[in-house]
């Protein structure tokens, strides 16, 4: 028979979990509640067994690309400089992406020395809702075409290049759109940079990808994705959508089995869509996949061989 080649190591969770370091535990019990997202509990053991060792691996990233900047501008005769170690983390939505970019931060900032650590989210790159509605795509809102990539592909090229201060664009999910905030990184060692699509390659010369040093995808079944959306959508219904000021006010006046309905429609027509066209094809790009149960735990990490 012909031996299947994998250019990923495929490791157990019970096998992951040994890999942690660390000495004491870095965060309190208030801290890791936190960490959570809407449907999704963040628990300690998910954080000693998942997250302590990727916090781990990726401090062994940080700093080989460190030892390897320096030996190159020792070689050139060039000063040392401050370049930030960027991470990508895709996945689709209600994969918890979220979940595991603040993880990563909370565990990085607590490393030994400590890091200082940026999270940002592709979202406040997406075009504007007047600009959406202008070219008929307000409804493919995450896929490729409702991004503003010439601003996103500037903004990592600066971060990547160690400008000084590099401002990023914020969106609001109350109101569903841009704001005219920004939110400034200051070279910090690590950037996470977080979206659906972080992960896709250019049409023609460069993308957001090609700046990652390291890269993660948050993976589970279709099955599972579908319901965490769909519960997700009724938790926000009973909370943030009852906010007058919500864009999606409207949803929490609706009857249990027609906000059913249109959140189906939701993941149907816009997420799945997204995830079978764009998404799931960028998942064998990454360095490392968390695979996911239906319980939200971490089954299984696939990590690329060096």
């Amino acid at each position: 028979m012909t031996k299947s080649w994998s250019p990923y190591t495929d490791i157990a969770r019970a096998e992951w979990a040994p890999l942690a370091t660390w000495d004491t535990r870095p965060l309190a019990d208030r801290e890791i509640a936190a960490l959570g997202g809407v449907i999704e509990t963040l628990t300690l053991a998910e954080v000693e067994e998942i997250y302590l060792p990727l916090a781990r691996l990726i401090r062994l990233r940080v700093n080989a690309a460190r030892a390897l900047s320096n030996a190159q501008n020792d070689f050139l005769g060039r000063p040392r400089g401050r370049v930030p170690f960027v991470i990508g983390l895709a996945g689709s939505v209600a994969a918890g992406k979220s979940t595991t970019a603040r993880a990563l931060e909370a565990l990085l900032t607590r490393a030994a020395p400590k890091l200082s650590v940026a999270r940002v989210t592709t979202d406040g790159f997406l075009w504007p809702n007047a600009e959406l509605e202008r070219r008929g795509i307000m409804r493919k809102k995450g896929f490729p075409e409702s991004y503003d990539v010439r601003a996103l592909l500037a903004f990592v090229t600066e971060l990547k290049s160690g400008a000084p201060e590099v401002a990023c664009p914020v969106y609001s999910h109350q109101h569903y759109d841009i704001t005219e905030e920004r939110v400034v990184l200051r070279q910090p060692d690590v950037a996470i940079i977080e979206g659906l699509n972080v992960l896709q390659t250019g049409q023609s010369g460069v993308f957001v990808s090609d700046y990652f040093d390291f890269s993660v995808y948050v993976d589970a079944d279709e099955v599972d994705l579908r319901a965490w959306y769909l519960e997700r959508f009724e938790r926000l219904r009973a909370t943030a959508f009852r906010d007058a000021e919500n864009y999606f006010h409207r949803y929490a006046r609706l009857d249990e089995a027609e906000a059913r309905r249109v959140a189906v429609g939701f993941w149907e027509d816009i997420n799945l869509l997204n995830l079978n066209e764009n998404i799931i094809h960028t998942r064998e790009r990454a360095d490392l996949i968390l695979e996911k149960g239906r319980d939200h735990r971490i089954r299984k990490v696939r990590l690329r061989k060096a």
